[in-house]
């Protein structure tokens, strides 16, 4: 400690660890005045405390601080704590005595920021009050001096229009580095080149001119903020506002570090979607993002903590959906943002209600993965949450499903944990407990197609957090379906190539031998003449009561027709090889046939995907039940072609 007589003159040399940096203090101390004087040799810092600190301050005294600065260096001073007593008249203050300046002394408060970037010598004094005598509190004040060259960003001003702005701030203050103990030069920021300072908070609706007082400007940062919100439903809806970084802020020679948007809706009447200039793609470990940007979307629902995830340009995000308020921040990770600025930005806008609490319209990419996970990767779905994502599937493409692990893991306490995947072209859906039941394996999607993921109110313990990628590959063609094609089109030629005969032999038999009529008659042997042994089996054994061509119709016309005159289809047993199941033909591949149950038809219906049938194939004749076909009489004439008589009853 250090004590000082009332008269007495005391000159002492503080010599700083930096040899080149030192100071020399003058203390001259007078009855009622104190005046302590430093002058700077070269670039230093000097840290001055009021009388008596840490106790009070005299009351309504004066204290005075003379700095001799070479007029090469430039000063600046900074508070670094204060206290304020009551005062009852007068008002505590500081003033500077500035050489050159026409408004000397220049008055600030204790609470203000405090000049900056001076050149020459300087006077700072402290000036008391006259106190509450009740309650007198105390009035001290510690400080520093930082004398440094001047930079070359200190004489280049800067203008930040912030007029037409209503809620938007911009903040530019120190990046929190860690600093060695030898002399680090300071680095302020100067409102009008003359109020200096570590922190400067540029408040909206106004134009603001600053310039820099430092030496390496990377060791400072910006972080800026703006709010867009909707009050009044009816005037927002479908409203689109651009959230892009000023340019105003992009010319400044300061790294931004972030700027948030908070994004604000009337509850359960609007929602926000996110529409970003270039694709985007959610940041994992699987594939982190390696721009010099991100975006960052959180939840700004002060009761809920939801962080939807980091999303970056060059992925296969269309948009984003959100229930409810919330925060995008652009945060930058390299100096080079400037030169990527261009892909930065976003279009916001509002639209009707929904009550999922995020939706993803993903188009994944053909050349690589699409990863996705569930928000709130960390800690876990939140409690009683749904999120969808709207996965495009071009129509050449087939997309592949996979998850990263086989089981959730996820305990519910109340509620249940599930996963819906739905064919949007189908409607057809699979529900999938998360609780209970594996996750699906792989799976192979030809069109558009939603994963949902809605969460229970879990147990203490494991959360619920999926991953999952989407890889598209080119939609081929079966084998068996190729297969099945050149069978069906070779067999279909060669009934072609039958028909084609059959009608050239049918031709020629009815012009040599005319209309060739087979009559069943059960009282006789059918064997034909000039060809011996074609019956070899006895009556029970062989098909002779089975006419292989029946040319005309007209024979058996009268039991063919109903009440009204028109005739029936009979009912007849065919013989088809075996192709498939019946059922509905699919647009694609082609239609194939089966052996099944005979549908009941129509009779203006065609029978559907009937297979071809030869001339070799036999028929059977299905009669009325009311009575055996081996007594009926055929006496009819055969080439009678007077109407059909109607059977008796």
């Amino acid at each position: 400690m250090l004590s000082i007589k009332s008269g007495e003159r005391s000159v002492f040399t503080f010599s700083c660890e930096n040899p080149e940096n030192h100071f020399v203090m003058e203390i001259e101390k007078k009855i009622g005045l104190c005046i302590i004087e430093s002058v700077f040799e070269g670039e230093g810092s000097a840290i001055l405390m009021s009388a008596n600190y840490p106790e009070g301050f005299p009351e309504d005294e004066l204290m005075t601080w003379q700095f001799v600065v070479p007029p090469h260096l430039r000063a600046s001073v900074s508070f670094l704590n204060f206290n304020l007593s009551n005062c009852e008249r007068k008002e505590e203050r500081v003033e500077y005595y500035i050489p050159g300046s026409t408004t000397n002394p220049e008055v600030f408060k204790l609470e203000d920021k405090q000049p900056g970037n001076m050149a020459g010598n300087f006077n700072l004094s402290l000036q008391g009050c006259d106190q509450d005598a009740q309650s007198p509190g105390i009035l001290r004040l510690r400080f520093q001096v930082l004398v440094q060259h001047p930079q070359n960003e200190s004489n280049k001003v800067y203008v930040v229009d912030l007029s037409n702005e209503r809620a938007m701030s911009l903040t530019i203050e120190p990046r929190p580095v860690k600093h060695g103990r030898r002399f680090v030069p300071g680095c302020f920021v100067c409102l009008e080149s003359r109020t200096c300072s570590a922190n400067l908070t540029l408040t909206p609706g106004s134009k603001h001119k600053i310039s820099f007082l430092c030496d390496d400007l990377t060791r400072l940062w910006m972080n800026a903020e703006n709010t867009i919100s909707c009050r009044d439903h009816w005037y927002c809806h479908r409203k689109s506002y651009p959230l892009q970084v000023p340019g105003d802020i992009l010319q400044l020679p300061v790294q931004l570090h972030d700027f948030s948007w908070k994004l604000l809706v009337p509850k359960d009447r609007l929602s926000l979607v996110l529409v970003p200039a270039q694709k985007l793609q959610q940041h994992t470990h699987e594939r982190p993002c390696n721009t010099s940007f991100s975006y960052l979307v959180a939840s700004a629902v002060p009761s809920q903590d939801l962080y939807f995830g980091s999303f970056c340009p060059g992925g296969s995000i269309e948009q984003i959906q959100v229930k409810q308020n919330i925060s995008v921040t652009l945060r930058t990770f390299a100096p080079n943002f400037r030169q990527e600025a261009s892909r930065q930005g976003l279009t916001v806008s509002f639209i009707p209600y929904f009550k999922e609490e995020g939706i993803f319209t993903v188009t994944p990419d053909t050349k690589s993965k699409v990863y996705l996970r569930t928000p709130n990767w960390d800690r876990g779905l939140p409690s009683l949450t749904s999120v969808s994502w709207n996965i495009s599937v071009p129509t050449d493409q087939v997309a592949c499903l996979t998850f990263s692990k086989e089981r959730t893991g996820v305990v519910c306490q109340t509620g249940r944990a599930f996963m819906i995947i739905q064919e949007q072209r189908t409607r057809a859906e699979e529900i999938f407990s998360l609780e209970e039941e594996v996750l699906p394996k792989p799976s192979f999607h030809h069109h558009s197609f939603w994963v949902n993921i809605s969460n229970c109110s879990p147990a203490s313990g494991k959360q619920l957090d999926l991953l999952f990628w989407v890889t598209l590959a080119p939609r081929t063609v079966d084998l068996t379906v190729i297969v099945i094609a050149v069978v069906g089109g070779g067999a279909f030629l060669l009934f072609a190539l039958g028909l084609i005969i059959c009608f050239v032999k049918k031709k020629k038999k009815k012009t040599n031998k005319g209309p060739a009529v087979g009559i069943y008659n059960g009282n006789i042997n059918t064997q034909m003449p000039r060809q011996p042994k074609k019956f070899q089996k006895g009556r029970k054994d062989n098909d002779s009561h089975v006419y292989a061509v029946i040319d005309d119709t007209m024979v058996y016309g009268h039991l063919l027709q109903d009440s009204g005159g028109s005739f029936l289809q009979p009912e007849v047993d065919t013989y088809r090889p075996f192709q498939g199941t019946m059922g509905d033909c699919p647009p694609s591949p082609p239609p194939i046939c089966s052996r099944a149950p005979t549908l009941k038809l129509t009779t203006d219906e065609p029978p559907p995907c009937l297979a071809p049938e030869s001339e070799s194939e036999p028929y059977t004749f299905s009669h009325p039940s009311n009575g055996d076909v081996s007594n009926r009489s055929t006496d009819v004439p055969l080439l009678d072609t007077q109407e059909p008589v109607e059977p008796a009853e």
